[in-house]
């Protein structure tokens, strides 16, 4: 009992620190705009009433990269000889996506455990290959970066050195070696634990993260691993350049300028649960710094793209949570029907 009490304590805090930083931050946005400002927010959402249209591929688009997610995915799971059905892949990938915007960090945890229920399969290897996802993607946003960098090299030169400036030339190095050391610290950690827990539940689940972690190595299709790690990459890119067309301010900005929203944006996609109440000051600060786009349409476009990619995430979740249930139902009735005849 007491340990459950810990448990529920602890969620508990997770959700006042998560959700408490971004009410926050929406605060504190709101109490730092003006008369004008409002007035040019609302001016902003009525130009993107007229361009509703935009809408149309956004949502095809936003879809489409999460499912190519859920299809790499399913291609590293096939290298455990784990081969689950396309439904139930994609649907518990949005199931993990909703459940994070309700629980921060757990969406994850449950879109393995969707999967593991109705492919009855170990969950601690599919987390195992989350993990791997995960570390693989952030090698993809590293090299993004170094490619948004060489691109606009005079644009975001000039912002990084200022921004360098401000934090100053020791506090730079200082964060990324604890950064690093943490990481190392982890993995040795997670190694002493094994060792001394190898016939454990806790064992067993560090093994299976660990072959988890050996897939993109080992797997057969890497071609096309790397060929749906493109597609999900250009389709998050696609999202922010077509969603430029939706205002006036923004709809003469490159490709270019979506790299560094994709950059910029993701810090606050991390910060906080779906990035609510830090994606959209972050891209406030990119459009107005790098590109002078006034701060309310940059804070306007900001919103709208956060809301639209919140909703596209809401509307497939919770449909995926319908579906599931009567697709794998008709499934095993329908197998049913065919082992008795």
């Amino acid at each position: 009992m007491a340990l459950i009490k810990k448990k529920t304590a602890l969620l508990l805090l997770q959700y006042a620190i998560f959700f408490g930083l971004s009410f926050a931050l929406i605060y504190w946005q709101y109490t730092k705009l003006t008369d004008k400002n409002i007035s040019e927010l609302g001016e902003a959402l009525i130009q993107v009433k007229e361009r509703s249209w935009i809408i149309i591929p956004i949502i095809i688009i936003g879809f489409l990269s999460h499912f190519f997610r859920a299809m790499r995915w399913r291609i590293m799971l096939e290298s455990l000889n784990i081969k689950p059905s396309v439904v139930n892949i994609t649907a518990a990938v949005f199931i993990g996506y909703l459940t994070n915007l309700l629980i921060p960090r757990m969406g994850e945890v449950a879109k393995c455990t969707v999967l593991a229920r109705y492919e009855s399969e170990p969950a601690d290897k599919l987390i195992g290959t989350i993990v791997a996802e995960r570390a693989f993607d952030m090698i993809c946003l590293l090299l993004i970066s170094v490619l948004t960098f060489l691109v606009q090299a005079d644009i975001i030169g000039n912002y990084l050195s200022d921004l360098k400036s401000n934090m100053g030339n020791k506090n730079l190095p200082l964060m990324l070696s604890i950064g690093i050391g943490a990481l190392v610290l982890i993995v040795v950690l997670l190694i002493w634990v094994y060792r001394r827990n190898k016939n454990s539940k806790v064992g067993g689940f560090i093994k299976g993260m660990g072959e988890g972690l050996t897939v993109i190595l080992t797997m057969k299709k890497r071609a096309q691993f790397l060929g749906y790690t493109f597609l999900i990459w250009f389709g998050y890119l696609s999202l922010i350049y077509i969603g430029f067309w939706a205002l006036p301010a923004t709809e003469k900005l490159s490709w270019a300028a979506a790299l560094s929203i994709l950059v910029f944006g993701s810090i606050g996609m991390i910060a906080t649960p779906g990035g609510l109440g830090a994606y959209p000051p972050i891209v406030k600060a990119v459009l107005s710094m790098l590109y002078a786009v006034k701060d309310s349409f940059g804070l306007a476009f900001g919103w709208i793209a956060w809301l639209v990619q919140t909703l596209i995430i809401i509307v497939f979740g919770l449909l995926s949570l319908l579906i599931l249930p009567i697709y794998n139902n008709s499934k095993k009735n329908g197998q049913t029907s065919v082992d008795t005849k």
